[in-house]
């Protein structure tokens, strides 16, 4: 099959109320950061249950600032998961930091018990990694960090709505949401990070706003991290019909679970109890023995697009092999997880048959 795929791996659902608020932006003549921002971070901190949400411009820029705030300087250590996509690495090592990489568990999120293993006297802080949709096992995890006097920056980039023990995504520590095209709620770009320490809350704010706590007294040496009321604006509608998204994506879930579990040798994802899916991404591992390129065409000529999720673990890339910053610990876990991992489309634009023709093609693909 030619073209492009029927079924799309992500499918951005804006709609009519996002067309409104975008043009009443436009209209307004206030497209740099304002008063749709200010709006936007009082949806980003209700979703995390979070004192404050401080908008930035992207994901990425979210991580570098959580960082800086935490006190990681040129030569700590940050202990983070080797699954995850590039941001988190870079974020660490533009810091001047250095990455340590502790392994996953069986639901692809840092395992709290190989955590420890990694730290040293230079440990600095955890940035555990929200994946696909599913929560780390942040109590854990924080108090590992709270024994070490260690932060805890928790990249949620895609765990919005997401919770572990009814407590939200970014209310441990500082979290750091990206609003990228793909999420379940997009900005096109956009990111915030969320936190209850009111100290961090204005520091991230100066940063943001190159330096300036009000015009021209600049207090810091601060970046333009701002976000566009533009951004914002098309953010909101999508966080206010929240729930309604999650709660898509998670039947579409649950109904590629049931179809999927008639081949044992395919792996399905795995919620642990007391957290709670959001299926940014549903991802399974395939067989040892099944090639998983073959697999992936198979799929496209059915019409559907399917996505790997990270091909290889995030250390593996030219740019950081013989960085001096990135240490290279065992993650045997891991590093079978980016040899078999496929994500299958999972949104909430997909009708109940699109589920059905997913399960279906993966299953024939597959024998």
């Amino acid at each position: 099959m030619s073209g492009a795929p029927r079924i799309r791996i992500a499918q951005p659902m804006l709609g009519a109320d996002v067309d409104a608020l975008v043009l009443t932006v436009l209209h307004s003549g206030q497209l740099a950061q304002g008063p749709m921002v200010a709006r936007f971070e009082s949806a980003c901190a209700a979703m995390a249950g979070a004192r404050h949400a401080v908008a930035v411009s992207n994901g990425t820029v979210a991580l570098e600032a959580a960082l800086q705030v935490a006190g990681v300087e040129p030569g700590d250590e940050v202990v983070t998961t080797p699954f995850t996509f590039a941001a988190t690495l870079n974020a660490i090592l533009r810091r001047g930091a250095v990455a340590r990489f502790a392994d996953i568990g069986d639901d692809f999120t840092l395992d709290p018990r190989h955590v420890e293993a990694v730290m040293t006297p230079r440990t600095r802080a955890v940035l555990p990694v929200d994946l696909y949709g599913l929560m780390c096992d942040m109590p854990a995890l924080v108090a590992i960090a709270g024994r070490r006097s260690l932060a805890v920056v928790e990249d949620a980039a895609q765990a919005h709505g997401a919770s572990v023990d009814g407590r939200p995504a970014g209310s441990f520590g500082l979290g750091c949401f990206s609003f990228y095209a793909t999420k379940n709620v997009t900005a096109g770009e956009g990111g915030c990070i969320t936190t209850n320490d009111d100290d961090q809350a204005a520091t991230l704010r100066v940063l943001r706003n190159q330096g300036m706590r009000d015009r021209y007294e600049y207090v810091a040496i601060g970046d333009n991290w701002r976000m566009t009321d533009v951004a914002a604006a098309i953010a909101i509608p999508q966080l206010q019909r929240l729930t309604a998204i999650n709660d898509a994506r998670r039947a579409h879930a649950a109904q590629l679970s049931a179809m999927l579990a008639h081949d044992e040798r395919i792996l399905l994802p795995r919620v642990p109890e007391g957290r709670t899916h959001v299926w940014h991404q549903y991802t399974v591992l395939l067989p040892e023995a099944v090639d998983r390129d073959m697999v992936i065409a198979a799929m496209r000529s059915d019409g559907i697009e399917c996505g790997v999720y990270y091909p290889r673990l995030v250390w593996d890339h030219a740019a950081y092999r013989d960085h001096p910053q990135v240490h290279r610990d065992e993650t045997p876990v891991a590093a079978r997880a980016a040899r078999r991992c496929l994500s299958l489309p999972v949104h909430q634009g997909l009708t109940h048959t699109d589920v059905e023709s997913i399960a279906a093609a993966l299953l024939r693909a597959v024998r």
